[in-house]
């Protein structure tokens, strides 16, 4: 009983060692989406890494990234989850923006209606398509249309916020939408007959953590707690994929079936790697090629935006852009 007892209590003690002691925790507000993209921010939430890594971090919700650094760049929060999209506009705007990690890779899809007739991308030439401006949506349909051999003058766009794309579906106001998850697995179950073209590789989105350099000079140490928190939540995804679906599926306002389907579809990382600065730098190019960027614009020097700091304090390896 006696050694027994001595067992409980040196294993207490080790459980108390290994915990760090955080005299106070730091206070920050984060700007989400609610995509399955942000899974690892939400798993971080979820299982307390936050709280675990001495951090009180409120989130406000979003639908879309765009929406999530906009919040942060109008004071309302101090930390973005986002895709390249409004990073690269931010860029070259040369706003004081600090790009952290990305965290998941995904692409971009078409969702069709049945009576649209649409069975590949060669058959969207006439069609009304909707898509979010100012999106990876965006950027995606601009490179189908060059895929499928057509211009904007060949389709009817419709530019909608997310949450209308769902509607337009059902309403048979467009005959195709083009976006991210949860809204193209929500639309396909709510639009009978409705079904993915075949778009893959054709677009495909990084989601990132973004924050503004003023804040992060001012709270170095709350960025590094950050980057361990979201590993850990890397960590507890990849070990826990049933528990992680139902956790994000909540969030994300999925049913967990449906995102057991496409969980594969996305690459869970917190990494800074030459695949993220391809994409930045390739999404750049297409807004000075298309004129949708601020005047005067250049393509920016993105090693100046990735602060690779916080990152490499935690685990180096997981730098792995090309002479950074």
């Amino acid at each position: 009983m006696s050694n027994s007892r001595n067992v409980l209590m040196m294993s207490g003690l080790v459980a108390f060692m290994a915990a760090p002691a955080f005299a106070e925790k730091m206070k920050a507000t984060l700007a989400q989406s609610i995509s399955p993209l942000a899974a690892i921010a939400t798993v971080a939430k979820a299982k307390d890494f936050y709280g675990k890594h001495g951090l009180d971090i409120e989130v406000k919700y979003f639908t879309s990234g765009k929406r999530s650094l906009a919040a942060v760049m109008g004071g309302g929060a101090d930390i973005a989850t986002n895709a390249e999209s409004p990073t690269t506009a931010a860029a070259m705007a040369k706003q004081p923006i600090a790009f952290l990690a990305r965290i998941n890779y995904a692409f971009v899809k078409t969702l069709v209606s049945k009576k649209s007739g649409i069975k590949g991308i060669a058959d969207l030439a006439g069609k009304k398509i909707g898509y979010t401006v100012g999106t990876g949506g965006q950027v995606y349909t601009n490179y189908l249309l060059k895929k499928a051999g057509i211009t904007e003058k060949d389709v009817t766009l419709v530019n909608m916020r997310p949450q209308e794309l769902l509607p337009a579906m059902a309403a048979g106001s467009v005959d195709a939408i083009n976006s991210w998850e949860p809204n193209i697995t929500n639309a396909k179950r709510a639009v009978k007959g409705s079904s993915i073209i075949d778009t893959k590789g054709i677009y495909a989105e990084s989601f990132n953590v973004l924050t503004l350099r003023p804040f992060l000079n001012k709270n170095p140490e709350l960025f590094v707690r950050l980057m361990r928190a979201y590993i850990d939540a890397e960590k507890f995804l990849k070990k826990n994929p049933e528990e992680s679906i139902k956790i994000v599926a909540k969030r994300a306002g999925m049913q967990p079936s449906d995102l057991k389907a496409i969980w594969n579809d996305y690459t869970f990382s917190v990494v800074l790697d030459d695949k993220t600065v391809k994409v930045l730098k390739a999404h750049a190019a297409w807004r000075l090629e298309t004129g949708n960027h601020p005047e005067g614009a250049k393509m920016p020097d993105f090693m100046k935006v990735i602060e690779p700091g916080p990152l490499r304090k935690v685990d180096p390896s997981r730098i792995q852009i090309t002479g950074m």
